[in-house]
């Protein structure tokens, strides 16, 4: 499906903060909600090139929506997905990408306003609370691990592309199921960031896996689109 005609069937959603902060969202609700069922949710954070105010860009850049269709995520596992858009000016974690370490800073503004987005979507529809996933590339695998460390106890599962977190808060997620992503030859995101999450996840016992493309720049996100048996896994994966 081309994707000016797949991103109609998202809704396109703003949120509004007390404080006037908005965040612009979109919405794909499964193929078959079924009385009386729960269906798990796809929290999907974008990376820089998928900043803007035109509510598309996040669903666009990086080839998302179109690997969302060809995996059939709102058929074969009717799923909803839940896309936030970042400003132009901001980022899901308030830290620099090209270093080599960081500390967990204080929620941005715009994760936390994402986090109240998630919560809504999932206290006014159909949504399996034990099936709540997070996916992001670039700046939003930054987020995926920020994600995770600030809330260690509600997701299913993580999927983190080309990103980075705090290593110092490994052990506070090693219960969680990890998928991360990382291409040898990234220019943008040292693949370090990736190695020293995985090795330190694992000096806690977690069963983290590690998907270390040789050859692969900065564009990992394509083999995982490619990945059939990462979205099985993801879903496979229950709270």
């Amino acid at each position: 499906m081309h994707s000016e005609e797949g991103i109609k069937r998202y809704k396109k959603l703003i949120w509004e903060d007390p404080n006037n902060d908005t965040l612009n969202y979109r919405l794909l609700e499964p193929d078959n909600i079924q009385k009386n069922s729960k269906h798990p949710i796809l929290f999907f954070l974008h990376g820089a090139g998928g900043r803007g105010s035109n509510n598309e860009s996040q669903l666009k850049d990086a080839g998302s929506i179109s690997a969302f269709s060809n995996q059939n995520i709102s058929s074969k596992y009717n799923s909803y997905i839940l896309a936030p858009q970042v400003s132009n000016d901001k980022k899901w974690v308030d830290v620099e990408w090209n270093t080599m370490e960081h500390n967990m800073p204080k929620i941005s503004n715009t994760m936390n306003m994402a986090f109240k987005i998630l919560d809504k979507v999932i206290d006014t529809n159909p949504i399996d609370i034990n099936r709540v996933y997070v996916l992001g590339l670039s700046m939003g695998g930054f987020g995926v691990w920020d994600a995770l460390q600030r809330r260690p106890y509600f997701f299913a599962a993580g999927v983190p592309i080309c990103g980075g977190g705090d290593i110092s808060k490994s052990k506070i997620i090693s219960h969680i199921p990890i998928w991360a992503w990382h291409g040898d030859k990234d220019d943008v995101i040292h693949v370090n960031r990736s190695r020293d999450m995985y090795q330190n996840l694992k000096k806690h016992n977690s069963n983290i896996k590690y998907s270390e493309i040789k050859n692969r720049g900065h564009d990992v996100w394509l083999d995982a689109w490619d990945s059939k048996e990462l979205w099985d896994w993801i879903y496979r994966q229950n709270r």
